[in-house]
C-alpha cells in the first residue's frame, strides 16, 4: 500500500465571503490511495472555521499510517469503524480516507461508486432487504429525477452579486447572508432573477433578527433557509420551525450521525456534508436516519474540486436537493469528470469508482507528501 498526500490550493473566480468570513482560494487535501495497482482518490477541503488544516490532516495521518494495515477492505463499515478509532477528533482526514477506500473498492469490482451501495444492507429498497437483488436496488436509483445543484451567490456588494447573476444564469441561486442589509441584498436579486432562491446564513443572525426578516423572507418565495441561527439556540429554531411555512434545513447543527435525530422539531431536513460527517460511509446512515424521521436530505458542496464533487453525484438518485456548485465557483481543477446537463442536473459519472481523470500535470504543482504503509 501506499499513500500520496496533496496540499492543494485552488483560486475562486470570486473572493468567496459568507458570514464566518473571506477567502480567495480553496486548500484541500487530495489523496492517492494505491493498492494492487488500483488508485483510489479522496478530498477533504479545509475549513478555517471548524480548525482543521491541511497539515493537520496530513500530520494526523502520517502519525497513524503504520497502523493501516489493520483496514478491512470487504466493508466500509468496517474499514470505517478501524479509521474512525484511529481519527475520532478529525473527520476531514476520515473523509479523505474514507473516500479513496470506497473509489478504490468500486474500481476493483470493476463498479461505479454508487453501484457498490447497495453493499449497505439499510439502503436496500422493499419491505424485505434480504431479498432485494442488485439489479432491483440499482433500478430503484432513479437518475431522472435527481436534483439540480444551485449557485451559490457569497456575501457582497449588489452592483457585484447583479454581475455574477448576469454572468452566470441559473435555475436556483444559493445566497450567503448574515453581515447586514439582508432586506435590499433580496430585494435586488428579486429584480434581477425569477430563479429559485435559497438563503444560507451559517448561523449569522438571532432569533429576532430572523422575525424581523421573516415577512421579507415570505415574500421572496424562498425555496428553504438554511442554519439561520447558531447551533447552540435549539429553542430558538424550535420557535422559528413553529412559525414559518419555509423550509429550514440544518447545516452546522448537523455535523454528523448523532445529530440527525436532533433535528426533528427543529428543520425541515438536513444539509449533510461528507467532509464533515467524515465520509461516504456516514453519509449513507444519516440519509436513512433522516428518512426514518421524515427529513428531507440535501447534501452540501465545501468547496471540493471534482474529486470531492464527484462523490456527491454518486448520492444524487438518493437527495432531494444538492449543493454540488464547488468546481462552479473554483476558477481552476485538478480532474475532469463532471458534466452538468441543460438544466444544471449532474450526468452519471463515467468511469468505475468516482468516475473522474486527475490533471497530473496540475496537481504536481503542489506540495506532496509520499507514505510507503508496507
Amino acid at each position: 500500500m501506499h499513500l500520496k498526500l496533496y496540499h492543494t490550493n485552488l483560486a475562486f473566480e470570486y473572493p468567496f465571503t459568507i458570514s464566518k468570513g473571506t477567502k480567495t482560494h480553496q486548500e484541500a487535501l487530495v489523496i492517492f490511495f494505491e493498492k494492487d495497482g488500483i488508485i483510489g482518490y479522496g478530498e477533504a477541503p479545509a475549513i478555517r472555521y471548524y480548525n482543521i488544516s491541511v497539515e493537520k490532516m496530513m500530520t494526523d495521518i502520517k502519525s497513524v499510517a503504520h497502523r493501516f494495515d489493520g483496514i478491512d477492505f470487504s466493508s466500509s463499515t468496517n474499514w470505517w469503524a478501524f479509521l474512525k478509532n484511529l481519527f475520532p477528533n478529525n473527520s476531514f482526514a476520515l473523509c479523505a480516507l474514507d473516500m479513496a477506500l470506497h473509489d478504490w473498492k468500486a474500481k476493483s469490482e470493476k463498479k461505479k461508486l454508487f453501484e457498490t451501495f447497495q453493499k449497505l444492507p439499510f439502503l436496500s429498497f422493499g419491505e424485505n432487504k434480504s431479498e432485494v437483488s442488485e439489479k432491483e436496488f440499482l433500478k430503484n436509483l432513479e437518475w431522472k429525477n435527481i436534483p439540480p445543484t444551485d449557485y451559490t451567490l457569497g456575501i457582497d456588494s449588489i452592483e457585484i452579486l447583479q454581475q455574477k447573476i448576469q454572468q452566470h444564469p441559473f435555475p436556483i441561486y444559493k445566497i450567503k447572508l448574515g453581515l447586514g442589509d439582508e432586506e435590499n441584498i433580496l430585494k435586488a436579486i428579486r429584480q434581477n432573477s425569477s430563479s429559485k432562491i435559497r438563503v444560507d446564513f451559517n448561523e449569522g443572525i438571532d432569533e429576532k433578527r430572523f422575525f424581523e426578516l421573516l415577512p421579507l423572507l415570505e415574500n421572496a418565495v424562498l425555496e428553504l433557509i438554511e442554519q439561520p441561527l447558531s447551533k447552540l439556540d435549539e429553542s430558538g429554531m424550535k420557535n422559528i420551525f413553529a412559525k414559518t411555512s419555509i423550509d429550514l434545513f440544518a447545516d452546522e447543527f448537523c455535523v454528523g450521525e448523532n445529530d440527525v435525530e436532533k433535528c426533528v422539531g427543529k428543520f425541515h431536513g438536513i444539509n449533510i456534508k461528507l467532509t464533515k460527517c467524515g465520509g461516504i460511509t456516514p453519509a449513507l446512515r444519516m440519509i436513512e436516519k433522516a428518512r426514518q424521521l421524515n427529513l428531507k436530505v440535501m447534501m452540501g458542496s465545501m468547496n471540493e474540486s471534482t474529486i470531492g464533487t464527484a462523490a456527491i453525484a454518486h448520492f444524487l438518485p438518493l437527495l432531494d436537493k444538492v449543493d454540488m456548485d464547488g468546481i462552479l465557483l473554483l476558477k481552476e481543477d485538478v480532474a475532469t469528470g463532471i458534466i452538468f446537463d441543460e438544466n444544471v442536473k449532474c450526468l452519471i459519472p463515467k468511469g468505475f469508482g468516482l468516475g473522474v481523470e486527475i490533471d497530473r500535470e496540475k496537481l504536481n504543482k503542489f506540495f506532496v507528501q509520499e507514505i510507503d504503509i508496507n
